[in-house]
Parts: structure tokens; C-alpha cells; sequence
């Protein structure tokens, strides 16, 4: 069992950064592909953000490429997600995600969540 919690969201205003952040618990962080996806009010879930268990591949939405960074510390079982030039459309609720042993740009390809971070970006 993996255990998530994410944290640093907020409210922003347009063009300014934030960066979230997803602690991971109960099993070998390492071995995790790890993921940020979001949801705004009244749409679907969707892919962020990807990274592989080495950290040695990442992986983006078109919408956040250039703008968002993901990355991983595995000794402190962390994976941020830095977001700058924020937009109002990034607003949405995020949320961490983990798979053993691998990435995938799918909802439902990941077994691990966590209780999602909001973040509001207003213009």
C-alpha cells in the first residue's frame, strides 16, 4: 500500500508560481512511477505531468509543456511539481499519483492517489 499527500497549493494570480509538492509513504518509493493529474469543476480528470521511477524520464501535457517541471527526490520520497506563468485555465484541483514500475499518461493506469491539493489561479 502507498500512502500520498500532496501539499502547496493555493491562490495565485495570473503569471505567478507555485509549487506543489507529494510525500509518499509504505512502500519503496523508488520503484513508483509518479504522476500529476488535475481536475477542474464540471470537467474530467486529466494528465499533467509524468515521471519515471529513475527520474531519468518525464513526461507532459501539451497544455503545461515549457511552463510546469516535474521532478523527484527519492531520498526524501518527494515529487514536486514546479508550475510557473500560471494560467486561470490551470485552475483545477491536483492531484499525486503513483504506479509500480510505471508512467502513463491514464487515470485509471495508476493505483495510488492522494486526497488532491486546490489551486487557483485568478486573473
Amino acid at each position: 500500500q502507498v500512502q500520498l499527500v500532496e501539499s502547496g497549493g493555493g491562490l495565485v494570480q495570473a503569471g505567478d508560481s507555485l509549487r506543489l509538492s507529494c510525500a509518499a509513504s509504505g512502500r519503496t518509493f523508488s520503484s513508483l512511477g509518479m504522476a500529476w493529474f488535475r481536475q477542474a469543476p464540471g470537467k474530467e480528470r486529466e494528465f499533467v505531468a509524468a515521471i519515471s521511477w529513475t527520474g531519468g524520464s518525464t513526461f507532459y501535457a501539451d497544455s503545461v509543456r515549457g511552463r510546469f517541471a516535474i521532478s523527484r527526490d527519492n531520498a526524501k520520497n518527494t515529487v514536486a511539481l514546479q508550475m510557473n506563468s500560471l494560467k486561470p485555465v490551470d485552475t483545477a484541483v491536483y492531484y499525486c499519483a503513483a504506479a509500480l514500475r510505471r508512467v502513463a499518461v491514464t487515470a485509471t493506469l495508476y493505483d495510488y492517489w492522494g486526497q488532491g491539493t486546490q489551486v487557483t489561479v485568478s486573473s
